[in-house]
């Protein structure tokens, strides 16, 4: 089933890709074969521009193609493996950890190198060479295909970035180059983020965990969370770097290189056998396989490779790990040592949206925005943080429905990239966050105050390129409002929620009802309302147990909404919120208690709201009625709600 849906993902693919800077690969091939030249990139020439925009190499570079610095050049050679990658001369590790963990799975490199073997060199039918690669990044939504030459940055006869271990394999030199060609140039790759180049690889969804902060080194039970989360993702296809922070890259007492980072190759329980159980008091050992960009330099505490625990693994189980003792940069550690020497994780999960897989499948929703600059409130989109009190809701707003009890969400909000600013200086991420509201069940306009809204959730606000936040929720309309931290700050963003069944996630743009021919005729909404029904206490008892299976009717004009029902008591708690644009503002709205049964519906009472601007807008308790009007007679009960109105439709 899995290979149906990849070769469908790949057919499908193909149909939706943008084209860099519009050039097309197999138009630029044909003409090169054609006129027997090999292709020059106008777009990405083999000069200093293409290099650097600030800091010139120490020496003079020269261009050079895989068949000048080898005899028999390929992008493979024996497939594709993590091992393959040597850092070169920029301070690019963050790509080279991202590059093995894309070898690691063979259906996610394949969507970065696609038609692989068409692109391979071919000896036997060397006409067909014509110095031109394509790769495929995932670039703010959309995927969209590179187009490079072949002639790569050298001195000595050496490639100076990114490159294999087998001197004549080229799929990672062009691989950086066409990354580089993206970022507009191969400096602005220094200093960059693993997470970010694997989501551009892949169209994960990244999320970085501070493993100080979370104190994983200490709490056990964290740990133990941590490790059965990295295990399962790991499991469902996804990739993981590591690292220690600090600005400089230096080597530590225990062989770990701080400031650089390192992509996480294996997850395991492993299994001591029954003699070792005294002296280790555990059957299970939480292991963890890293690997160096570097190629060279291992952890030396303990289970690395030369270690004196290994001794104690029988030579299957040795080999079932993988275990090797070269210094190849790829070691073992326990999942705590991990957790008390490293600083920092990215998880990148690749999010299961297919219909034919065994593993859980979510519905995603993905959309494009803008935080926009505009002097007039109502119509300005870039209001900062929830601190700005004035202006945060001058943001834009997402709208969406959790139709479960409870459903977990998952969230990624994505700013442009902004490494092609580097040249001018503004190559820095703009620190980003976004707030969720629990908003009334009937809302469709923008949201103007916040009155009986509940903040259900605060993601991080930082300077990266995405931020993510898991949350599980309840069932209920929400809104979503992604915001820079500063107000005023003009940038794009993609917005990826995705929900155990469909959110219905769009934009709310308008910010009261349209005035329309209609509306002429049937009349215009005069006064807005809000109305959050708390609770309802002191119910007549409807059933043996002395319980009853309370709902709130709210009616107001022609329109009803319903809170769901609440079971086996007289004291329920609602939190329903309703907004209403009423045009008959003489007509009261009326709130109802009933109770739910399997034939027939019975109704507990009701209380009449005029709902008027001048009416208190604290909380208040009423006291249930029989049908009627204000004054009909009393009924066990009574319920706690807030009411605000204005007759200004966005005041609220």
């Amino acid at each position: 089933v899995h290979r149906i849906t990849e070769s469908s993902r790949q057919k499908d693919m193909s149909s939706s890709v943008q084209l860099f800077r519009d050039q097309k690969y197999h138009e630029l091939k044909k003409q090169c074969i054609q006129q027997r030249q090999l292709f020059e990139d106008p777009e990405f020439p083999a000069s200093d521009e293409s290099l650097f925009y600030q800091s010139a190499p120490p020496r003079k570079v020269e261009w050079k193609r895989p068949k000048d610095l080898c005899e028999d050049p390929h992008l493979f050679v024996n497939g594709i493996s993590s091992h393959d990658l040597h850092q070169g001369t920029l301070g690019n590790c963050w790509f080279v950890a991202a590059c093995s963990c894309l070898a690691l799975r063979e259906t996610l490199w394949q969507q970065v190198i696609p038609d692989f073997n068409e692109q391979e060199w071919d000896p036997k039918n060397p006409e067909k060479y014509a110095g031109i690669f394509r790769f495929r990044f995932w670039c703010f939504g959309e995927w969209t295909e590179v187009v490079i030459d072949d002639l790569l940055p050298t001195m000595d006869e050496k490639l100076i970035y990114c490159h294999s271990n087998v001197k004549n394999e080229f799929w990672s030199a062009l691989l950086e180059k066409a990354y580089a060609k993206l970022a507009g140039s191969y400096e602005a790759l220094d200093g960059g983020s693993a997470a970010d180049a694997i989501v551009d690889f892949t169209g994960a969804v990244a999320e970085s965990i501070d493993l100080v902060q979370g104190k994983y080194g200490e709490i056990i039970s964290e740990q133990m969370k941590l490790f059965e989360d990295l295990l399962k993702v790991h499991k469902r296809g996804g990739l993981i770097s590591c690292s220690i922070t600090v600005c400089i890259e230096m080597e530590t007492e225990m062989g770990l290189v701080v400031g650089h980072a390192y992509s996480v190759t294996a997850i395991r329980k492993l299994r001591l056998g029954e003699r070792l159980i005294f002296s280790f008091k555990a059957e299970k050992l939480f292991m963890i396989r890293l690997r160096n960009p570097w190629g060279k330099r291992e952890w030396n505490g303990a289970w690395s490779d030369n270690s004196e625990e290994w001794k104690k693994v029988s030579k299957s189980e040795s080999k079932s790990l993988g275990l090797t003792l070269e210094n190849d940069g790829e070691f073992w550690m326990t999942f705590e040592d991990w957790c008390k020497n490293f600083t920092d994780v990215d998880i990148c999960r690749i999010v299961n949206t297919s219909y034919f897989s065994i593993h859980k499948t979510w519905e995603k929703k993905m959309m494009h925005g803008a935080w926009a600059k505009n002097s007039e409130p109502l119509l300005n989109r870039s209001g900062g943080c929830f601190d700005n009190n004035e202006t945060f809701l001058q943001n834009p707003q997402y709208v969406f429905d959790v139709k479960k009890t409870e459903d977990k969400v998952l969230v990624s909000l994505q700013q442009e990239d902004r490494r092609k600013y580097k040249k001018e200086g503004k190559g820095d991420s703009i620190p980003i966050g976004f707030e969720i509201f629990k908003v009334e069940d009937n809302r469709s306009y923008r949201l103007h105050k916040l009155t009986v809204q509940e903040r259900v959730a605060t993601s991080l606000y930082i300077n990266t390129r995405t931020v993510f936040l898991k949350k599980i929720l309840k069932k209920g309309r929400y809104i979503l409002i992604p915001t820079t931290y500063h107000p005023g700050i003009v940038t794009e963003f993609i917005l990826r929620l995705f929900t155990d069944v469909p959110s219905k996630l769009r934009e709310l743009k308008a910010d009261k009802p349209k005035m329309t021919c209609w509306s002429l005729l049937c009349g215009y909404p005069r006064r807005v309302t809000q109305i959050k029904i708390h609770s309802a206490e002191g119910l007549q008892k409807q059933d043996r147990s002395g319980g009853a299976d309370p709902y709130v009717l709210i009616k107001c004009e022609n329109q009803n909404m319903r809170s769901p029902v609440q079971h086996d008591t007289s004291n329920a708690i609602f939190d329903t919120q309703v907004i209403f644009y009423r045009k008959n503002i003489d007509s009261p709205i009326i709130v109802q208690v009933w109770n739910s049964n399997v034939l027939c519906d019975q109704f507990l009472g009701q209380a009449v709201l005029a709902a008027s601007p001048s009416d208190p807008r604290e909380e208040q308790t009423l006291q249930l009625r029989g049908r009627g009007s204000r004054e009909a007679v009393e009924v066990p009960g009574h319920i706690t709600v807030k009411v605000f109105s204005s007759d200004d439709l966005v005041e609220l």
